[in-house]
């Protein structure tokens, strides 16, 4: 079982089936504001769609290619982070995430995203961490932003979002240039 402890008040557990009802509470109380940056809100519309993504991701860390955690905030389900990727061919790890609108302003992500940095870099070995962020997201691209990661670059209408494409800022991090 994975469990990184961030701080005091939030760690980082592997996601587990039992974690699926609260954390489609936590989609359904933040679906309106999520579903600003996110593309799979519509298609998470009960708890069985989450149980879903919870194999898929159970899977993925199963196979050493993903690692997605539930964050938990004073032990409450605040959100998820982790790797969506790992390449180990190439020693690099995508990060995502998302937080729970009530959860916001906490600076809890930003904790979150060093921590996985951190875990990448000091346990994984590996050589380089991305975090991909809308353009117009500001609130998501502050994060990798605060931490020293480097902007790489746009990749243009790299993602459909409902009924337009968004443009994604790549954030990247090398291990020689964590602290």
């Amino acid at each position: 079982m994975f469990i990184h402890r961030i701080d005091e008040k939030v760690c980082l557990k592997l996601i587990e089936m039992k974690d699926a009802e609260e954390l489609f509470q936590l989609t359904e109380q933040s679906r309106s504001y999520l579903r600003q940056w996110l593309p799979w809100l519509d298609i998470t519309t009960k708890q069985e769609d989450t149980e879903e993504f919870i194999k898929d991701c159970l899977k993925g860390y199963s196979e050493n290619k993903s690692l997605n955690t539930i964050i938990l905030f004073n032990n409450q389900v605040v959100g998820t982070a982790g790797f969506n990727n790992i390449n180990w061919s190439n020693k690099t790890a995508t990060i995502g995430y998302w937080l729970g609108e009530a959860f916001q302003g906490n600076g809890i992500m930003t904790k979150v995203a060093k921590g996985l940095a951190d875990y990448a870099f000091n346990e994984m070995n590996l050589n380089k961490v991305e975090i991909r962020a809308a353009a117009e997201n500001l609130k998501s691209r502050k994060i990798p932003e605060r931490l020293g990661f480097v902007n790489e670059g746009c990749l243009r209408q790299a993602e459909w979002l409902y009924d337009h494409y968004v443009d994604h800022i790549v954030y990247g991090m090398l291990a020689k240039d964590w602290k």
